[in-house]
């Protein structure tokens, strides 16, 4: 679903802050839900501001910023370790397949190489 435009918005918080109206009716005169005005009167009142606000849904990353820079610090230094013991060294209570994603969107790669042998 599309965010209400900010016109929309400062609207109907002009309208609501008039207090002349109830919410119902600042809703029905504005082919919104109750719901929409009440959640922009909250938001003014909790965040000060009317813009829409991102949620960041799914799953948080098991790896801080600072464990995925240590873990490309490894693979630098160490290249031969297996993911088991990286993920033992970063004292880690993951997956191998979760050590395996941070190192892939790292950039890195395990792939045997030709030249290295």
């Amino acid at each position: 679903m599309k965010a209400l435009d900010m016109d929309l918005r400062e609207r109907i918080l002009a309208a609501i802050l008039e207090g002349k109206e109830s919410m119902p009716k600042i809703a029905e005169r504005f082919s919104v839900s109750y719901k929409v005005v009440q959640k922009l009167k909250y938001q003014w009142r909790d965040l000060g501001t009317l813009e829409p606000q991102t949620h960041h849904c799914g799953r948080k990353r098991a790896f801080s910023e600072k464990q995925s820079k240590k873990l490309d610090q490894l693979i630098r230094e160490n290249p031969s370790w297996t993911l088991e013991q990286l993920r033992q060294k970063l004292r880690m209570d993951c997956t191998i397949q979760t050590v395996w994603n941070e190192a892939r969107r790292l950039g890195h790669s395990f792939k045997k190489n030709v030249a290295s042998n």
